[in-house]
């Protein structure tokens, strides 16, 4: 079967790009140039029957991808669809799973049967649990694992195929060394079995296999900086210059690529970082994780890299790969997938509207105009996190008369500086009324960029199980998008 790309290149716009297209508000011509260009990605793997696509390139709205899965220690499948309701219905583009715990087959087909939004998964983490030792993985395996996921309609795969031999000792002297746990479990086999990164010697049969499905590579960052000071190593950008190579691998098998990046680097650091990218990676889409700025902040670090993410936004990174509360600490629960998604949804969005993408500020003022009529419900239905909002302002005035009143707990009646403001200018005349006329139906805005977020074509998902059926009547009761 023939990939996006492919297509692309022929001259041929799908149905993907169509609906692409009118989720982003541009031409369908635009979105296959883009995607002929290699500039922009549409992870749509053929199996994956309930998939609404999506795009993920510079020119477009900057995505956020949500990290979901099990462990060891914990998390079942049911959880994990929680998880996966959760990162939906706050506003995921994407969600890795990044299971390494049990029934990874279970796990990972519900996610896919169950997701509107394209799924991605890191091969070498199922590749580790077939194995006694890691140092056993062979390229045979390997290459098997890789085409069972595609086979179960995985949209996207981290590959680490950059790590290379003549890498490691670039690593020495670093204050974490390798923090990608691919990077790490490639760094130690290629130690132990003297021998070139397998991922790297076969990647055209990789490609062979993405081609087949239409499996997007996530080019794996397995020498990011796991702490800012080794932010822009040696290390670092030598397995960058290898992903450029392997970028344009891809694209000679029609295959589509993206880039991932670091990790940890310090503010004045990042645009830099993906202005470099871009360069050595000829225009591939960039997806980060953060970055982080700063590393003093444990339990708060989906604030340290909403800062870098948004910087990296407006600097034209393509996707955000949120960072929960409990990075460096533990496996998230829905919650912390909830608060992770908040943060990297404002830094996409703000990145947008620094950037001065198209419509993207519209949202912004809309609430704005809400706020300073007082017009509380209004609010609460164009905030980022409406249940969050309304349970924000209804823990101090709770009842329904408190939706009109011109004041809120913070300032109350007297204090109010809006009311002030209000009353002045109708006293005397001499200033003028305020602009009102923001029209978000009329915006030129992509869909990311309007509220509500969470919603997709899920016309395509069967039937959920009751126990998230519940999750998702509850949340449509409480004013969230019945399309979520």
């Amino acid at each position: 079967m023939t990939t996006q790309f492919q297509h692309a290149r022929d001259g041929e716009t799908t149905d993907a790009m169509r609906r692409v297209a009118e989720r982003e508000n541009v031409s369908p011509e635009f979105v296959r140039e883009e995607v002929a260009a290699g500039h922009a990605v549409i992870p749509a793997n053929h199996n994956h029957a309930s998939l609404d696509p999506m795009i993920i390139g510079e020119a477009f709205s900057t995505k956020v991808n949500a990290n979901i899965g099990n462990s060891e220690e914990t998390s079942s499948r049911e959880e994990e669809l929680k998880k996966l309701h959760m990162a939906i219905h706050h506003g995921a583009d994407t969600v890795m799973d990044l299971s390494t715990g049990q029934n990874l087959d279970d796990v990972r087909e519900a996610n896919v049967r169950y997701s509107p939004v394209p799924v991605g998964t890191v091969p070498i983490y199922e590749a580790v649990k077939q194995v006694d030792d890691p140092d056993d993985i062979t390229h045979e395996l390997l290459l098997d694992v890789i085409r069972k996921q595609a086979e179960q309609g995985v949209d996207y795969m981290t590959i680490h195929a950059g790590v290379l031999m003549e890498h490691l000792p670039l690593t020495d002297g670093r204050k974490t060394g390798i923090v990608s746990r691919g990077g790490s479990i490639l760094a130690k086999w290629m130690e132990e079995n003297a021998m070139q990164n397998p991922l790297y010697v076969h990647f055209e049969e990789i490609c062979e296999v993405f081609a087949e499905y239409d499996v997007t590579f996530s080019l794996g960052d397995g020498l990011r900086p796991g702490c800012i000071a080794d932010a822009g190593d040696e290390a670092q950008y030598a397995e960058l210059e290898t992903l450029g190579e392997l970028v344009g691998i891809a694209r000679d098998h029609g295959v589509q690529a993206m880039v991932e990046g670091p990790g940890h680097v310090p503010l004045d650091m990042v645009a830099e970082q993906v202005e470099r990218e871009r360069e050595v990676c000829d225009g591939a889409p960039f997806y980060l994780l953060g970055p982080l700025v700063t590393d003093i902040a444990p339990g708060y670090d989906h604030i340290t890299s909403a800062i870098g993410a948004t910087e990296a936004a407006r600097a034209g990174a393509a996707m955000l790969c949120y960072v929960t509360p409990k990075e460096h600490l533990g496996l998230p629960d829905a919650e912390d997938v909830r608060d992770g998604l908040a943060a990297y949804r404002i830094a996409a969005h703000a990145g947008d509207v620094a950037a001065g993408l198209p419509g993207a500020r519209d949202w912004d003022d809309a609430l704005s105009e809400a706020r300073y009529a007082f017009d509380w419900r209004r609010q609460f239905d164009l905030a980022l996190d409406p249940e969050r909002a309304q349970d924000y302002h209804d823990q101090t005035l709770p009842g329904d008369n408190y939706k009109e009143a011109r004041f809120c707990s913070m300032c109350g009646v007297e204090f109010c500086s809006m009311r002030i403001d209000q009353d002045a200018r109708d006293a005397d005349g001499e200033m003028e009324h305020i602009e009102d006329e923001t029209d978000l139906d009329d915006s030129s805005a992509a869909e990311v960029n309007l509220p509500p977020v969470g919603t997709h074509d899920t016309s395509r998902v069967p039937e959920l199980p009751d126990f998230l059926r519940e999750i998702h009547d509850a949340d449509a009761r409480s004013g969230a998008s019945a399309d979520d």
